[in-house]
C-alpha cells in the first residue's frame, strides 16, 4: 500500500476551543490534530459525492425519461369528426 504523504498546517483557535477540543480529543483517544484531519477528510468526501450525484441528476435530466407514449396526434387529426 503506497503511504500518504503529510504536511502540516497551522490553525489559529481560541483557548477556550482549544482546552475544550483537547477534552473532546482525550474522550475519543485521539488528538486535536486527528480530530482536525477526519472532518476536513469528511467534508472533502462529502462535497466530492455531491458533485458526482449533481452531476449524475443533471446527465438524467440531459437524457430525458421515456414515459410510454406513443407517436404525437396533430391538433387536425384531434379534431377530425
Amino acid at each position: 500500500m503506497a503511504q500518504i504523504r503529510r504536511q502540516n498546517v497551522t490553525v489559529s483557535l481560541s483557548t477556550h476551543i482549544i482546552q475544550k477540543a483537547k477534552v473532546l480529543a482525550a474522550r475519543r483517544s485521539t488528538s486535536i490534530s486527528g480530530m482536525l484531519a477526519d472532518q476536513i477528510e469528511a467534508l472533502i468526501n462529502n462535497d466530492e459525492e455531491q458533485e458526482r450525484a449533481s452531476a449524475s441528476a443533471i446527465a438524467r435530466m440531459e437524457r430525458g425519461l421515456h414515459l410510454g407514449g406513443g407517436r404525437l396526434v396533430s391538433r387536425e387529426e384531434l379534431h377530425e369528426r
